[in-house]
């Protein structure tokens, strides 16, 4: 794997690889340079002994300047190029006390390391060519991961499942080109040549090979950051009321006056195997306050956005105008339609929304007393399934990341210039161009190609220590 020389400091790093606050063990690690040395200045073994490499050994922290014994913790030293970063790494396992920590990190800076930026670990070992940019992003998407989907899709990134579906793409399209430039070089040679159909036709299976991973995007990014549902309807159909039950918690304040709800409440729900990110909004309706109004104007704001909604409905009385304003703006989207309240005297049915020109499947409910909650969840968990183009193609693999998109959406532009030219007999010369424009825009995707704002971009959105 060749990577382009990209900036590089070549000093030594120093940030905790565990969460902050109190626990058993907190580890800082070190890269870089002098990365042993500074270990090994403040870290003495418990007994003389030759320290073996990717070990762990029982010693004490030891602070230099005020020759003081700190902490009890194990040590173990990776020298590169065999380390998570490529370089000399070593790692201590102090007692996860926060002011120990504060007090070994502040040790290490005082000998020499700088603290490192986010991602810099997982940059590091990128630069070093011990990873790709896919697996760096699976790391953080690990780290991320609030469902079964996205953690399954993780996993599935880090084991090369992406990178090697590219690599094979990009492959093909070399060896397009290698025909191309032979025809360039040996065009008064007697030497057989694929013929242009032939390498239009190539060019049109790879172009569809691309345009199929490209469209992967909205199940693989519903699989890494969730599906976002809104959740609508008039003041007091029971909106929030709706959001406890799905939650099981009293999430959302719940009064009889309308206009409670003024602001977007969000919390996410697992819907295995993916999460669902439930927005309880303002109440819609004409005649609002201006402060309840700021709330509708979110509402709406929302709706548009979200990937579902959840249009409620108070199943114990009629049908009103904002009652339709709902059902408008449920027009074309998917979600599911709650007609609430039914442990009340019923004054609407589902043949009334139907009525009305309600498109979405409607689920009878009572959210106060928590009947019907299992059903609405299998209606979301379908809406989607449908909506993520999920269903007996989950084991395939999809992009996730807008980085990801784009670059396939070059990728396929540029074959399609490459396509027109060879169907229109251009001169290899210029079709050779887009081919390689189409397989640079796919190199890009796992940083054979790149420049530092990419990795900018990608790096900057990892915690520290990762």
């Amino acid at each position: 794997m060749i990577f382009p020389p990209l900036m590089y400091e070549h000093d030594t790093i120093v940030a905790p690889a565990t969460a902050a606050g109190i626990g058993a063990v907190a580890i800082l690690r070190l890269s870089g340079p002098q990365a042993e040395a500074i270990a090994r200045r403040i870290w003495r073994p418990a007994r003389a002994a030759m320290i073996r490499p990717r070990h762990l050994y029982l010693g004490e922290i030891r602070d230099p300047a005020q020759e003081c014994a700190i902490d009890q913790a194990l040590a173990a030293f990776m020298p590169g190029p065999n380390s998570l970063t490529g370089e000399d790494v070593a790692e201590l396992h102090c007692h996860g006390g926060p002011y120990i920590v504060r007090r070994v990190l502040a040790i290490t800076l005082e000998l020499g390391a700088r603290l490192a930026q986010p991602g810099e670990f997982s940059r590091r070992a990128f630069l070093n060519g011990r990873l790709d940019l896919t697996a760096a992003e699976a790391i953080a998407d690990l780290v991320a991961a609030r469902s079964d989907g996205a953690l399954a899709q993780a996993l599935a990134q880090l084991n090369g499942a992406l990178r090697n579906r590219v690599s094979g793409l990009r492959s093909q399209l070399i060896a397009v080109r290698a025909h191309l430039e032979a025809e360039i070089d040996f065009s008064d040679e007697d030497i057989a040549l694929p013929s242009r159909q032939s390498l239009a036709q190539a060019v049109t299976r790879l172009r569809n090979d691309i345009a199929l991973l490209h469209d992967s995007f909205a199940r693989g990014r519903m699989a890494r950051s969730g599906a976002r549902a809104a959740i609508l309807g008039r003041p007091n159909v029971g909106k929030s009321s709706v959001l406890n039950m799905l939650l099981g918690v009293d999430r959302a304040i719940v009064t009889p006056v309308p206009g409670t709800t003024r602001d977007v409440i969000e919390d996410t729900l697992t819907l295995a195997p993916y999460a669902l990110v439930l927005q309880d909004t303002a109440g819609l309706r004409h005649g609002a306050d201006q402060v309840e109004q700021i709330g509708i104007e979110r509402a709406l704001a929302q709706a548009a956005s979200s990937d579902l909604v959840i249009a409620v409905f108070d199943g114990a009385a009629p049908l009103e105008a904002d009652d339709e304003r709902v059902i408008g703006l449920c027009r074309g989207r998917a979600g599911v339609a709650l007609l609430n309240k039914r442990d009340l005297p019923a004054r609407t049915s589902p043949a009334h929304l139907r009525a009305h020109g309600l498109e979405l499947p409607v689920i009878t409910i009572s959210a106060l007393r928590g009947e019907g909650a299992a059903e609405v969840r299998e209606g979301l968990r379908a809406a989607i399934a449908n909506i993520s183009g999920a269903g007996g193609g989950e084991e395939e693999v999809a992009i996730s990341r807008e980085r990801h998109r784009q670059a396939l959406a070059r990728a396929g532009a540029a074959l399609h210039d490459a396509e027109c030219g060879l169907l229109a007999g251009m001169p290899p010369e210029i079709v050779a161009v887009d081919v390689t424009a189409a397989a640079d825009a796919l190199g890009s995707l796992s940083g054979e190609i790149g420049s530092e704002d990419v990795l900018d971009a990608i790096f900057r959105e990892f915690c520290i220590g990762k």
